[in-house]
């Protein structure tokens, strides 16, 4: 299982970016797919899920609410991540990363197994 994750960069906030994470060497659609980030002296916090066959059902952490939209492309192998309104608080690097195990909330680091080397994103003020 291979994740590829890019799309990082700096920009103003109040900006725009998409991340994009593509997966090999697995059939995409029963994994559970996640993006983290994680602030230089912080821990790595969960963003967003998309779990259940194929991603249909989603998840938020609430500072990214109403700004951020996970989405997926199962032929493709591919998850996104939207990312709108930047905010500075949203600099960090950015994984990718993926699991077949079922976790009630998947919001945790150790509920996956498989994650993508990440991509440093850097919101300017």
């Amino acid at each position: 299982v291979q994740l590829q994750a890019s799309g990082g960069g700096l920009v103003q906030a109040g900006g725009s970016l998409r991340l994009s994470c593509a997966a090999s060497s697995f059939t995409f659609g029963p994994y559970a797919m996640a993006w983290f980030r994680q602030a230089p002296g912080k821990e790595r916090e969960i963003v967003a899920a998309a779990v259940g066959w194929g991603g249909g059902t989603t998840y938020y952490t609430d500072s990214v609410k109403g700004r951020f939209t996970i989405s997926r492309d199962n032929a493709q192998n591919t998850v996104y991540l939207q990312m709108d309104s930047l905010k500075p608080e949203d600099t960090a690097v950015y994984y990718c990363a993926a699991t077949l195990k079922y976790s009630s909330d998947y919001a945790l680091p150790g509920d996956y197994d498989y994650w993508g080397q990440g991509t440093l994103v850097t919101v300017s003020s």
